[in-house]
């Protein structure tokens, strides 16, 4: 049979049970067990006689064998053999007396004792490495590693030539010396299942190794379950602290393991790049990686496929941004209604929100895809480019879209286009009166007009079809005189149209039959955009607000809907470190915002202990004197209420103590009381397996209830706003909220993005040391939007100096996105920052960290875009061709838009 790398394990190997354990870790084929990388290696096993044995370190030795009996347990199911052993020849190497040792193994199968007891037949030289014990006075081996020795003279020292077999015998090694050396050698170890063990894993994987390379030999029935670390010799090398030199990684290519494993792995990196960074050929990597000479040569190969997923991935996604180029879009030169509407703002734009608004205005003027990703700020004016860019499409004859996470976020987005436009001098939106008088610097209008258009979309319908537009040559793809005539028409009719799920039916159906239509027009949506029924034919431009809130299939739906491919501009707040845009958003044009407009003034930020009830006071006190002066404030708890268990990692319920401050009795007896009910449900200070447990999550429901009973709240209104409740009573809490009847909102994250109340100066986040950091810096940008002072109290339990209090030490220190980004991927990696779709959970990236690779991605990025601009198609590196193409076929969810 002949054995590729898309050979599946259950093919080869007979032991059903170890073929679904493997499976169960995600190794199907033979490519699949040589991906399944170590996470680190063993140290080298030291070479002691048995008079140098330390009871419970591991050591390797060779010796012979005395004497061998198996023993049925009659108690017990299944049988004991013992061997009796004797290292006299190897002792004497070691200049010290000989001695001897039992080698004990229990098994509950026959077949496996009687494979057993043909290697450890009396007379037979062997190599051990095992833990030794002592028992009755004697010393013991239980269950060791043991490797056969062909006896007679065999081929030189350092000399391999795979396993030697004599009469009906498979031998391991043809010297002592060389089982020596390969049973001292360092040992990977392997993310391992109660299934199957790292020594199990690695055993099958070698097995693989030596099938490619063509010397690999089947093990008897199923004595592979139970013959740990019993492995055939790869090839000969050094033994690291045993006297000798460890032998060089380049000695691999000598022996017939790695001369055949060549053959069946083709490298992937160009000879030009492979030699330049002193790289090893991908099958010396793999031969290197889990059969390892030395734990140098073991990172050395590590460093190689690290560097293999760099440039494959580059390659790919810089692939992908040149065929993006060969598609045809829509091009957008009309720039008077963006013009217009930035004159009629009524602040000035910052330098960076310029900048990028001219090179978004450039990348959307040409005849193929935009491809960008804007990454700004909280409150960096991420919406001002968004709106100017949508302006321009619309300007242009097309349509625009706008797809937000939430219904609440795009209700306000639609609330707050709408009132810019209607802004903008002789440009009509709508034909409701009261939108041309609101304010858009007042969230109280914006929000109700907001209501008005959800409830109430008739009138939104329309006045759209009161003005109908056409538009006429703009669909060719070129710009010509008729469509800058009739561009000019379009400055003065551009329907914003809302499109949400929670919509009634019948203004659903006009938003639809609106953007059919094709005329110009801005549509905001949330997920409804990905619906079959969702039809835009004239769509030249998507934007899509945070976009790590969305799959990549979803965008996707967009871009493929028609023909021509419409400009794509992807928007965050959640600040992600350059090196980690580079690596995942490769594919797209970045532009940072970073300067916020004026009038922004800096968030205090203040770390409270919990347990400091006068801090707790003075805080609480303190928000009672912004409220009185016609302030808010947000309360945030990471949970709805008391059965609440979304959290994921703390399922209790119950309330808890908050505090006891000195300053209010009746807080005192409300802890107090809560600390009782609690007693009951709350976890004690050990679990079962002696880790301290985390106390339960705060809860809105507890939380709103706690402080609307004290002191420094008397007459003070609060509102609570989860993800539970209904769209009519999210928008009616907000109103309220946002006008001053309620100043205080006790919420869960559900305002973590795009709720914009200006009144907004103050936020407490309960549980702040259970939040990754750019979720409270996320959190944190809900206040200060309105030009006043104002405060971020993050609330801890955290023990002082711990992992935890560091972190929230990084948002007190410092209001820099970038930097807040780059630590919280340093505390808690890329997989928790920017989530599985983005971090290579599912990325089939498994050895490249962004962090600390950040060099190595640069020099690949910048060496694979040397190759493909010689080589584009990659008709000369046929493997990276297949690679890529194996990698883009397997990762949609890493390329986020090709």
């Amino acid at each position: 049979m002949s054995i590729t790398l898309n050979t599946t394990m259950s093919s080869i190997m007979t032991n059903k049970r170890r073929v679904g354990a493997l499976k169960s870790l995600g190794v199907v084929t033979v490519g699949d067990a040589l991906t399944y990388y170590p996470f680190r290696v063993a140290d080298p096993v030291p070479l002691r006689a048995l008079r140098e044995a330390r009871i419970g370190e591991r050591m390797a030795f060779s010796a012979s064998v005395r004497g061998m009996r198996v023993v049925p347990m009659n108690v017990r199911r299944g049988y004991r053999l013992e061997a009796v052993v004797d290292d006299g020849d190897f002792a004497v190497s070691r200049h010290v007396a000989g001695a001897a040792a039992r080698l004990v193994f229990f098994s509950y199968k026959k077949q496996y004792v009687d494979w057993l007891s043909m290697r450890l037949r009396s007379g037979a030289i062997v190599v051990i490495a095992g833990e030794p014990s002592e028992f009755n006075g004697q010393l013991q081996f239980t269950h060791p590693e043991i490797m056969t020795v062909a006896p007679g003279s065999g081929p030189a020292d350092g000399e391999y030539s795979g396993v030697v077999q004599m009469s009906a015998l498979k031998y391991d090694a043809d010297t002592v010396e060389a089982g020596l050396r390969r049973i001292s050698r360092p040992r990977p170890v392997y993310h391992a299942s109660s299934r199957i063990s790292s020594e199990h894993i690695h055993e099958s994987i070698v097995q693989c190794i030596e099938l490619l390379a063509g010397t690999g030999q089947d093990l008897p029935g199923d004595a592979a379950t139970e013959a740990p670390q019993t492995m055939k010799p790869m090839e000969d090398g050094g033994i690291s602290g045993a006297g000798t030199a460890p032998a060089d990684a380049e000695s691999r290519s000598g022996n017939a393991v790695a001369v055949g494993l060549a053959r069946a792995i083709p490298d992937v990196l160009p000879e030009s790049v492979r030699e330049s960074n002193h790289l090893l050929h991908r099958a010396e990597a793999f031969l290197a990686i889990h059969d390892p000479l030395s734990t140098a040569d073991f990172k050395r190969a590590i460093g190689t496929m690290r560097y293999e997923e760099a440039f494959v991935s580059q390659t790919a996604l810089l692939q992908s941004r040149s065929n993006v180029r060969k598609d045809a879009a829509l091009p957008c030169a009309g720039v008077a209604l963006r013009d217009r509407f930035i004159e009629s703002l009524p602040f000035p734009l910052t330098g960076g929100q310029r900048e990028v608004i001219d090179d978004i205005g450039v990348d959307m003027a040409r005849e193929y895809p935009m491809q960008r990703l804007l990454q700004g700020e909280v409150g960096s004016g991420k919406t001002v480019v968004a709106v100017a860019a949508m302006l321009q499409a619309a300007g242009s004859g097309h349509q625009a879209v706008l797809v937000a996470p939430t219904q609440v976020l795009a209700e306000q987005h639609h609330a707050t286009i709408s009132a810019m436009l209607c802004a903008i001098d002789g440009v009509e939106t709508c034909d409701d009166p009261s939108r041309d008088a609101l304010s858009p610097n007042d969230p109280a209008d914006l929000i109700k007009a907001t209501e008005s258009a959800a409830d109430d979309g008739d009138a939104k319908g329309r006045a759209a079809v009161k003005h109908p537009v056409k538009h006429s040559g703009a669909r060719s793809g070129k710009q010509d005189g008729a469509a800058h005539a009739q561009s000019d028409a379009n400055t003065r009719h551009v329907p914003v149209i809302l499109l949400t799920g929670g919509m009634k039916l019948a203004a659903r159906r006009r938003a639809l039959a609106l953007a059919a239509s094709g005329d110009p027009c801005i549509i905001v949506a949330t997920h409804a955009a990905f619906s079959k029924t969702f039809q835009a034919p004239n769509l030249a431009l998507v934007v899509i607000d945070e976009q790590h809130r969305f799959g990549v299939e979803q965008r996707e739906s967009l871009r493929t809907k028609n023909d021509v491919v419409p400009h794509l501009l992807v928007m965050t707040a959640t600040p992600i470190p350059r090196t980690a845009a580079m690596t995942w958003f490769g594919d797209l044009d970045i532009s940072w915002l970073t300067e916020l407009p004026g009038g922004r003034k800096p968030i205090r930020t203040f770390i409270v202990p919990e347990d400091d009830g006068r801090m707790m006071g003075s805080m609480f006190a303190h928000i009672r004197g912004r409220i009185d002066a016609g302030e808010r404030a947000y309360v945030v708890c990471p949970r709805i209420d008391a059965d609440d268990e979304s959290d994921g990692d703390d399922d209790t319920s119950g309330a808890s103590q908050i505090g006891v401050y000195d300053d209010s009795d009746a807080y005192r007896r409300e802890s107090a009381t809560a600390a009782a009910n609690t007693s009951a449900s709350a976890p004690s200070q050990e679990d079962g397996d002696g880790a301290p447990s985390r106390p339960p999550l705060h809860s809105v429901a507890e939380i709103e209830r706690r402080l609307s009973s004290l002191p420094q709240f008397r007459g003070v209104r609060f509102a609570t706003l989860t993800g539970r409740d209904d769209d009519a009573t999210k928008q009616q809490v907000m109103a309220d909220f946002a006008d001053g009847a309620t100043p205080v909102l006790v919420a869960t994250t559900v305002i973590e993005v795009g709720v914009d109340v200006p009144q907004a100066s103050c936020i407490v986040i309960f549980d702040a040391d259970r939040y990754g950091l750019s979720q409270l810096h996320q959190l944190r940008g809900r206040v200060g939007r309105g030009g006043t002072d104002s405060w971020a109290f993050l609330i801890s339990r955290a023990e002082d100096g711990g992992p935890a209090q560091q972190r929230l030490q990084v948002i007190q220190g410092t209001l820099d996105g970038a930097q807040i980004a780059q630590a919280d991927l340093e505390f808690r990696g890329a997989g928790d920052v920017l989530g599985d779709a983005q971090s290579g959970g599912k990325s089939g990236l498994k050895l490249l960290r962004v962090v600390k690779d950040a060099k190595i991605i640069a020099d690949a990025r910048e060496r694979a875009g040397r190759l493909l601009a010689d080589d584009p198609d990659l008709s000369g590196e046929v493997e990276l061709a297949g690679a890529v193409l194996d990698f883009t076929r397997g990762n949609e969810t890493f390329l986020t838009s090709s």
